[in-house]
């Protein structure tokens, strides 16, 4: 006999199209979309109609209109030019990740496009003026990111032409100027702008008229604004007029302090980015400093001890960037006032302030008081120049929501007693599992092959990772290349690795998206890289930077090749300068 419930079960349990097409909208992670996406072609369809950002990680990885076909309605486009690396001069500045063919696209197709983030790519005034014209009455967000090639001609585009921007940002950009007529046409068009940012730019021509003009036009929406060096003083009609402002940043202090009483800070300012801002400066800050909730003392002339005064004014405070001016000392101000701290980020302090380094040192005293004070620390990036075990199982048992953690070991004179690091590495790892980014810059001898593999077995979670001078041979990064279940991107320098060990790693690695490599035991004919060559996987060698050195016996080759993998859907590219070299899996390696 029938089963009287069998088609009532079937029909409840296939889900219909429409309860399909509401609930896909509101899962956002890019993972689980394409988890989504493999389960039947109507899920990949309702998927490519329901996308609506897309985050492309390498410009070479596919092309404009291979995504057009994939996400054809997509309303914001965030694309990456050049690796990570770029930025610390470690590629050939002609390397790549030319906007060109992209804005074509983007000029032709992407009917909904209104958010546009290019980062870290060689961007033309031809290529603005063509998005300008194509899109300008929809464009809503225009982020160029560390970018290069374009001047305020090609910004002008964009201002004149976009008259509904909301956001336009600039920062770390090299930008060729030429007049600030870009800026005055932002200023008479604009009515929502939301977020003004040219912030670490080289752009001085800017009139102070037209940003209190954008605020007196924006007021309602203008919540954040940085800028470059412009005197703060000169700010004083924009501070007034700008009454919903969140963020400030910029800006330079030269005058006497007493002079900055006429300014009238907004009662909203939660993020502050001082730049040039001395000793003599500082209780400027001290009427909103327990506003404060983001705090940037990056380019900030302050020692360890203006840090302990401004901290204990700043209870608040959430996220902070610095140098490592801020010293234990500083850290431990930091634990005992500010107990929401969720992201700190320590750079190493600049050379030419002069700074004595006994008051410029952050070591593991400071990481422990920063541990035991800061429990919902979630981001952490130091450089330090002393660093234990303890230190790294104490952050691991008390900082249990660090999803990105970053430690680069300095490498002063003294000698570390407490290496290698592999128990602290462990404790950390074990201790804090959603660790999902995790770099690791140490020196020879500061972490063993045990401590890789317990890298590879506790890092479930980490998607990106950087490794420099780690391991004593292949086997640690074999036994690394085990674990990581989720690893995409990989970047090693100083590393003692072989190529066929790096092979044998990116055939193991199965998520892995891209590998980056600075000092292996490289060749000069990468025969052994040829092995994990396979469909849609391009190795570029760089043999661009430093000198080559052969060993005693001519066989093998200290080279100063780097080595950068990474899968492409669009196949080999074809504007690789002369300083690399393209493997091809059916090609010769080069002589």
């Amino acid at each position: 006999m029938a089963d009287p419930h069998r088609n009532v079960n079937r029909i409840h349990t296939r889900m219909p199209d429409t309860v399909l097409e509401c609930v896909t909208p509101y899962i956002q992670d890019s993972r689980d979309r394409g988890a989504i996406s493999l389960v039947c072609k109507r899920w990949y369809q309702v998927d490519a109609l329901t996308r609506k950002h897309v985050t492309v990680a390498l410009c070479y990885a596919t092309t404009p209109r291979q995504l057009l076909r994939r996400f054809a309605y997509i309303e914001s486009l965030k694309l990456k030019g050049k690796p990570r690396m770029a930025m610390f001069s470690l590629l050939p500045d002609d390397w790549g990740g030319y906007l060109t063919p992209w804005a074509e696209e983007i000029a032709r197709s992407f009917p909904c496009l209104k958010e546009l983030h290019f980062r870290r790519m060689i961007v033309q005034d031809t290529d603005l003026e063509l998005i300008a014209r194509s899109r300008g009455r929809v464009l809503q967000g225009v982020k160029l990111d560390n970018c290069s090639g374009f001047s305020t001609d090609g910004l002008l585009h964009i201002t004149r032409l976009c008259r509904n921007l909301k956001t336009l940002f600039l920062e770390d950009s090299t930008i060729i100027e030429k007049d600030s007529e870009w800026l005055h046409e932002l200023a008479l068009h604009s009515r929502e702008l939301e977020e003004l940012n040219f912030y670490m730019t080289d752009l001085s021509k800017v009139r102070c008229q037209d940003l209190e003009l954008i605020a007196k036009n924006c007021c309602p929406f203008l919540r954040s604004l940085k800028v470059s060096d412009c005197d703060i003083l000169d700010l004083v009609g924009f501070f007034r007029t700008a009454t919903s402002l969140k963020e400030f940043g910029g800006g330079t202090y030269y005058s006497e302090p007493e002079n900055y009483s006429v300014l009238a800070i907004s009662q909203r300012l939660c993020s502050l980015g001082p730049t040039y801002l001395g000793k003599n400066e500082m209780p400027i800050m001290f009427p909103f400093a327990s506003l404060l909730k983001n705090l940037d003392l990056l380019y900030a002339l302050l020692d360890t001890e203006d840090h302990c005064h401004l901290i204990q004014r700043c209870p608040n405070l959430e996220v902070l960037q610095t140098r490592d001016v801020i010293a234990d000392r500083g850290l431990e101000v930091l634990a005992h006032c500010c107990k929401q701290l969720r992201s700190l980020r320590i750079e190493r302090g600049a050379d030419e302030q002069g700074l004595n380094a006994e008051h410029g040192a952050v070591t593991h005293r400071g990481l422990i008081a920063l541990a035991h004070g800061c429990p919902e620390l979630n981001y952490l990036a130091v450089y330090v120049t002393d660093i234990t075990n303890a230190s790294l199982e104490c952050i691991g048992t008390h900082c249990k929501n660090l999803s990105d953690f970053r430690l680069v070991l300095l490498d002063p004179e003294e000698r570390i007693t407490d290496l290698p690091l592999d128990s602290g590495v462990q404790s950390l790892l074990i201790g804090c599992p959603k660790i999902k980014r995790f770099a690791l810059y140490l020196r020879p001898g500061g972490l063993t092959n045990v401590g890789l593999s317990y890298i590879g077995l506790y890092s479930k979670q980490v998607k990106w990772m950087l490794l420099g001078f780690v391991g004593e041979s292949d086997e640690g990064l074999v036994e690394l290349s085990r674990g990581c279940p989720r690893l995409e991107k990989l970047e090693l320098r100083g590393c003692c690795f072989s190529e066929h060990a790096l092979a044998t790693a990116v055939s193991q690695l199965t998520s892995l998206r891209y590998i980056w490599v600075q000092g292996c035991q490289a060749t000069l004919r990468g025969l052994d890289l040829l092995v994990m060559t396979r469909q849609f996987l391009n190795i570029e060698l760089i043999t661009s930077l430093g000198d080559v050195v052969s060993d005693p016996i001519g066989k093998v080759v200290q080279s100063p090749l780097q080595i950068f993998a990474y899968y492409s859907l669009a196949g080999q590219r074809t504007d690789c300068p002369d300083s690399i070299i393209p493997l091809h899996q059916n090609s010769p390696p080069p002589s």
